[in-house]
């Protein structure tokens, strides 16, 4: 393909796009707050907060990947925008509930399947989009730049959702409202380069299964997506703070505010050192290294009773995943074609954006059957087996040296 001109692409772009997924992804951590205390008050137990999770999983699963084909056939701004006023229209139904129905759970998971169709097609155009708005040696640096804003909203999500939900569920959801229809409103005038998809005659089937093939042909990008969705589906421990924070912590709906958001300041702080600092040799080991980490942080955090030393194995966590995020979605990015870019992208988020819904569902199931603390311990112990394993699995991902050695012409 031909060189793009540098002049194609505008600083204003990228942050006109970082500042969207601030905003979204705000929304979406004040709003999980909110409903993961209002479905554990009226019914707890930790099933009831794995079924959250399940009630999002199963429309992300059907749905992320005719989603990629969608995105590699249509304008990413303009799905991901109607993406996002779904999810508006949700947090519109999770207020009308709150008031009308208050104690009743299962509309609010009748809901839930529809917010988590909504994001089974905002992953996907979501995600592919940053390609297009910086130069590919810029990409590894912007991808930090962006996990910054994202994980700064992370941070702060769940203490305003605590703080808000703390005056009642009508504050947190106006909230969410106006962060998903802002969110849409800010990409559907995004620039960049634009995707003239490639004319084909091949159906719909065939297209998401050609998606499937790439990442199966490509080691590297295999063993990265698939490293991290068994990485996320056992060490969920996330999914269980509202019992960590009720019954064994004891530090009520603030607490659980800060709970969520110690992953997110630990992944803050590391994707600050990655924006300045970038990883330019060893990724590939330094992504093993990093979901070990993470397995040990999540084993801590299982065992802990005193909410300091839970605060901190949470903040190890979050700067642990934030380096094995970066690392995979760069030599997954940088490992792809243009044209590829959505299914590819719909693989990953089915892989790992559902799976942290269905990582929900299986803490929830685990702690239900055999009590919280044994389920979130377990899964950091798996989570260091599945290390282990996948190393001598996918050697050529461990052997990966530096982010050019997997990088595909634009």
């Amino acid at each position: 393909m031909n060189a793009i001109p540098p002049s194609i692409y505008r600083d204003r772009d990228l942050y006109f796009f970082v500042s969207s997924r601030f905003i979204a992804t705000l929304a979406i951590q004040v709003q999980s707050v909110a409903i993961g205390w209002q479905i554990y008050d009226m019914e707890r137990t930790p099933l009831a907060l794995g079924l959250v999770g399940l009630c999002q999983f199963l429309p992300m699963f059907l749905l992320t990947l005719p989603a990629g084909d969608i995105t590699d056939r249509f304008n990413q701004r303009r799905v991901y925008s109607l993406a996002a006023t779904l999810q508006a229209c949700c947090s519109g139904l999770f207020l009308l509930l709150s008031i009308f129905t208050p104690h009743t759970a299962w509309p609010y998971y009748l809901v839930l399947v529809l917010f988590g169709a909504a994001r089974g097609f905002a992953g996907p155009s979501g995600s592919s989009l940053l390609p297009f708005l910086v130069p590919p040696e810029r990409l590894s640096k912007s991808m930090a730049f962006s996990s910054s804003f994202f994980t700064g909203a992370v941070i702060s999500g769940p203490a305003l959702g605590g703080f808000l939900y703390a005056l009642g569920p009508t504050p947190v959801y106006c909230v969410c409202i106006a962060g998903f229809v802002g969110a849409a409103l800010i990409v559907s005038n995004l620039g960049g380069r634009r995707f003239t998809p490639e004319a084909t005659e091949a159906t719909r089937y065939e297209r998401v299964a050609e998606g499937v093939r790439f990442v199966r042909s490509r080691p590297v990008v295999l063993g990265a997506i698939s490293l991290d969705l068994f990485a996320v589906l056992l060490g969920g421990a996330t999914a269980l703070l509202p019992v960590y924070a009720r019954d064994i912590l004891h530090v009520g709906p603030l607490g659980l505010g800060f709970l969520r958001s110690a992953p997110a300041a630990g992944a803050f702080s590391m994707a600050f050192i990655l924006t300045h600092w970038p990883l330019r040799n060893k990724v590939g080991g330094k992504m093993f290294g990093a979901v070990a980490v993470f397995g040990v942080a999540t084993i801590v955090f299982g065992f802990s009773t005193w909410f300091p030393l839970s605060l901190l194995a949470l903040y190890v966590l979050g700067a642990s995943d934030m380096v094995s995020v970066n690392i995979r979605s760069s030599l997954i990015q940088l490992s792809t074609p243009d044209t590829m870019r959505g299914r590819v992208s719909a693989v990953s988020m089915l892989f790992i954006g559902a799976s942290n819904e269905l990582g929900e569902f299986e803490s929830g199931t685990t702690a239900a059957l055999l009590g919280t603390v044994p389920a979130v311990i377990a899964g950091g112990v798996g989570t260091l087996l599945v290390v282990a394993l996948w190393m001598r699995l996918f050697p050529s991902l461990r052997r990966v040296n530096r982010f050019a050695d997997v990088t595909v012409p634009v």
